[in-house]
C-alpha cells in the first residue's frame, strides 16, 4: 500500500538556507530515514543527512520533524495523516553544517568537562562487587544512545545560546547524576565533590524539571525524575541542610 507524501525539508548551510518542498511515493511500513535516502536517490543527490545503524542504537540520524526532535530510523510514516505536510529540520540548538547535519562538538566539551569513575584504592580490577539493586539504577542511563536529542529540546541551551559555557545539559547531568550515585565511585576520598561541581561547574541550577529531555529520549530513560531531580536534591542537601553543614563542619574540624 502506497501513497504520495509532501515533504518540506530544509536545505543550506551555516551560511543559511530555507525549506524545499518535495513530493515523495512512501510504502507500508516505512520510518522517515527510509524517505530521506529515496529522495537522495531520486530527487536531491546531494541532501546530507547523518546516519548509520538505522536500528535507533547509534543516535546519528537525530532532526526535528514537524518541530519535535526525533530519529529518522524511529519515526514511522504510519503516525502521520497521508494528507500531512512532514517538515524535517535539522536539530536546532547546533549550529548546522549542511541541511540536516549539526556540529554537535558542545556535547563533546561537555562530556570530556565530566571527570571520569573514581576507581575504589583498596580494590583491584575484578575485585569490584555490587548489590544488583545498585547496579540497576545506574545501569538505567547506560542506555544513552548519544544520540542528543534531550540536549536540543532543553531550552536552556535551546534557546539561551549564552547558557553553553555554563551549563553541561540533561545529558551529561545525567551522567554526572549516575556517578554520584554509584556505590565504587571513590570521588569523594581523591578530594573530588560531584555534588558540588554538578551545581558550580555544570549548571544544575539552570535545570527546571520541565522534563521535556525525557519526553524525547529514544530510549525512554527517566532523565528527570531518576538523575537530575535526584542530583538536584543531593546537591541543596549539600549546601543548605543545616545538618549536613554541621556534620561537615565537625568532620573537616577532626581532620
Amino acid at each position: 500500500m502506497t501513497h504520495t507524501a509532501h515533504f518540506k525539508v530544509w536545505r543550506g548551510d551555516a551560511e543559511g538556507g530555507g525549506l524545499a518542498d518535495y513530493d515523495i511515493e512512501v510504502n507500508e511500513g516505512e520510518v522517515v530515514l527510509d524517505i530521506i535516502h529515496r529522495l537522495q536517490a531520486t530527487q536531491a543527490p546531494d541532501l546530507a543527512v547523518r546516519w548509520n545503524c538505522k536500528a535507533g542504537k547509534c543516535g546519528s540520524c537525530s532532526a526535528e520533524i514537524n518541530g519535535r526532535p526525533r530519529l529518522l530510523c524511529m519515526t514511522r510514516m504510519s503516525v502521520f495523516d497521508p494528507a500531512e505536510t512532514v517538515t524535517v529540520t535539522p536539530m536546532r540548538a547546533f549550529p548546522v553544517m549542511r541541511d540536516l547535519v549539526t556540529d554537535v562538538s558542545f556535547n563533546y566539551t561537555k562530556a570530556r568537562e565530566v571527570p571520569a569513575f573514581v576507581p575504589p584504592p583498596e580494590l583491584e580490577p575484578g575485585e569490584y562487587r555490587m548489590m544488583q539493586e545498585d547496579v540497576g539504577r545506574s545501569q538505567e542511563f547506560r542506555k544513552c544512545i548519544e544520540c542528543f536529542l534531550c540536549q536540543d529540546t532543553c531550552h536552556v541551551v535551546r534557546d539561551h545560546e549564552e547558557n553553553k559555557p555554563a551549563f553541561a545539559g540533561p545529558r551529561f547531568l545525567m551522567r554526572v547524576a549516575e556517578l554520584d550515585m554509584h556505590p565504587l565511585d571513590a570521588a569523594a576520598e581523591s578530594g573530588l565533590d560531584r555534588k558540588r561541581t554538578a551545581q558550580e561547574e555544570h549548571g544544575l541550577g539552570y535545570c527546571n524539571i520541565t522534563k521535556c529531555c525525557t519526553e524525547v529520549c529514544p530510549e525512554n530513560i527517566k532523565i528527570t525524575d531518576n538523575a537530575l531531580i535526584p542530583l538536584k536534591e543531593r546537591a541543596a542537601d549539600r549546601k543548605y541542610d543545616p545538618l549536613v553543614w554541621l556534620g561537615n563542619k565537625i568532620r573537616r574540624r577532626g581532620e
